[in-house]
């Protein structure tokens, strides 16, 4: 059997370094500010954010990169390895019915969020769930397992309702609500402004995945070219999987690597400069 052994384009070394800077900047502050911590809250705040930033913004780099430079294989000829592949979802032995939707899938995640007034107007989420089990990705050439865990989904929702002031949910959603505990109506019978969304995987949704492809070892007497390997998460490497094609995947991580690492920086420039400022 063929393996394939990634590089990932030097990303690490770079990540390690630059956090190992971030760090010591953030031990500096504090040794600095001593007794006076407190003056130092908003300083540690801000570089606090901006780290988080600057690592998610590395991420989304080392992502696009691997997206950009390794080449989509057919399914029959998948190396040991990270892979990236393209084709048609085909449910296993079992499907599930997504919540509120009622349509069958392979995968489903929910969300119930309600709207929060005052100062502070935002959408909070009140509950989030998911059903998966595992399925096979075909191409013309083949199909392979795919094991749906511990992965970045990339895909709108397909079912999304509102409901609020004069607008009741439907049974549907009403009996699901209702068995996970959530109350649609708040004081005196008056509905509460709530959102409901699924994302889920349907059979012969168009799927794009980079992930890892290992030996199955769970099932006995594998079907060779079929269920001898699985597409899962490994080590640390990337499981990233979107219902976009390629093209729509990197143009939606265009700027965004680029945003995330420059808001970061600034943050942590701010926290430095805040930091000395106040010596």
């Amino acid at each position: 059997m063929q393996y394939y052994h990634e590089n990932i384009l030097g990303y690490k070394s770079k990540i390690g370094f630059s956090f190992s800077i971030i760090i010591l900047v953030l031990f500096g502050i504090f040794i600095v500010a001593g007794k006076n911590i407190e003056k130092f809250s908003f300083s540690l705040f801000l570089l606090f954010f901006g780290v988080l930033l600057l690592f998610g913004g590395f991420q989304k780099l080392k992502l696009k990169r691997l997206i950009e430079n390794l080449p989509t294989s057919k399914i029959r000829s998948i190396a040991i390895g990270l892979v990236e592949i393209y084709g048609e979802v085909v449910p296993g032995k079992i499907m599930i019915k997504a919540p509120m939707s009622n349509k069958d899938c392979v995968y489903y995640k929910y969300t119930i969020e309600e709207y929060t007034g005052g100062k502070n107007k935002r959408w909070v989420k009140v509950k989030v769930g998911e059903g998966k089990t595992n399925f096979y990705l075909k191409d013309e050439t083949g199909k392979v397992l795919v094991d749906p865990n511990n992965f970045e989904l990339d895909i709108i929702p397909s079912f999304e309702v509102n409901s609020g002031l004069g607008r009741d949910p439907s049974e549907d959603i009403k009996k699901f609500i209702k068995s996970v505990d959530i109350n649609f109506e708040g004081i005196f019978g008056i509905n509460k402004k709530m959102r409901y969304r699924v994302y889920s995987i349907h059979p012969k949704d168009k799927l794009y995945i980079l992930g890892t492809a290992t030996e199955n070892s769970s099932v006995i007497n594998p079907v060779e070219g079929v269920d001898n390997i699985i597409i899962n998460k490994e080590k640390k490497n990337p499981y990233y999987i979107s219902n976009k094609s390629e093209k729509e995947i990197l143009g939606k991580f265009k700027f965004l690597p680029i945003g995330f690492l420059t808001f970061g920086a600034i943050l942590v420039i701010m926290a430095m400069i805040l930091a000395g400022a106040k010596l």
